[in-house]
């Protein structure tokens, strides 16, 4: 089992509010094979705050946040604005946990983008006024308000990565949860999506590989290995402990070249 690192920070990790976006305590879980791929993980994230989930391909990130909208069901307890993650909750609770996976085209399968960005809304019930409101609003927070009438297939990957972020956006999460944001984005379309994350204001817990995307965009990082979170602290302090890098699979983050902010 791995060691919690409370020299990088993991005690004094920054405080959440009264009531948590986010708070998961003592989450374990196993697949059918026996294979335990969560020991323990307890967290808890405040309303605004931006927090990278790093660690090595295995480490439990993917579970983890499969059990944030109910996908997974381990043993633990697991609320987002204070309402527990259970069977009865489970409509709501995805409406208020934005999940965006790493490939965008598991997300989008309508014939337009209008519609892709509408799914959610019309599937909860609102009327058709509201609807269009919606998606109007969430395509102008991603900067993809001239779009809704292309076609999802034919856009760039970038332009299907701001369009999944609206299909969540458009039900007014609580929490934005993306899997990988920056993978296989070329250097323009990475920077633009820094720039759209910087600028919305939600909570947002974001799994990466991208160790100059977590440096760039958020405060915090946790980090977890082999189905533990073995450190969560200030991202500045964690990243300059290079031998604890090391020792969980991370590299300290090296600018590429003409890489600018």
């Amino acid at each position: 089992m791995p060691i919690v690192h409370e020299d990088a920070g993991f005690v004094d990790r920054p405080s959440t509010s009264n009531q948590p976006t986010l708070e998961v305590t003592n989450l374990s879980f196993a697949y059918p094979d026996g294979h335990q791929a969560l020991f323990d993980v307890s967290l808890a994230i405040g309303a605004g705050e931006k927090v990278a989930l790093v660690g090595p391909n295995g480490a439990g990130k993917s579970t983890l946040m499969l059990h944030l909208n109910g996908l997974l069901s381990g043993d633990g307890t697991l609320a987002v604005a204070g309402l527990p993650i259970a069977k009865e909750n489970l409509p709501l609770i995805r409406s208020k946990v934005g999940m965006v996976f790493q490939n965008p085209d598991d997300q989008l399968f309508s014939p337009t983008v209008f519609d892709d960005v509408a799914f959610g809304p019309l599937h909860m019930g609102y009327p058709e006024d509201e609807v269009r409101q919606r998606v109007g609003k969430a395509l102008s927070q991603v900067g993809m308000a001239d779009f809704e009438q292309r076609l999802s297939h034919h856009l760039s990957i970038g332009q299907k990565k701001r369009v999944a972020i609206a299909t969540v956006l458009s039900m007014d999460p609580e929490i934005l949860v993306l899997d990988e944001p920056s993978a296989g984005l070329d250097p323009r379309a990475r920077r633009s999506l820094i720039n759209l994350l910087r600028e919305l204001p939600l909570t947002m817990l974001i799994s990466t590989h991208d160790m100059l995307l977590v440096q760039e965009l958020f405060p915090r990082m946790i980090v977890m290995d082999e189905g533990c979170v073995v450190a969560d602290g200030e991202t500045a302090v964690l990243l300059q402990d290079t031998q604890f890098l090391e020792a969980h699979g991370l590299e300290m983050p090296v600018p590429t070249v003409g890489h600018t902010r």
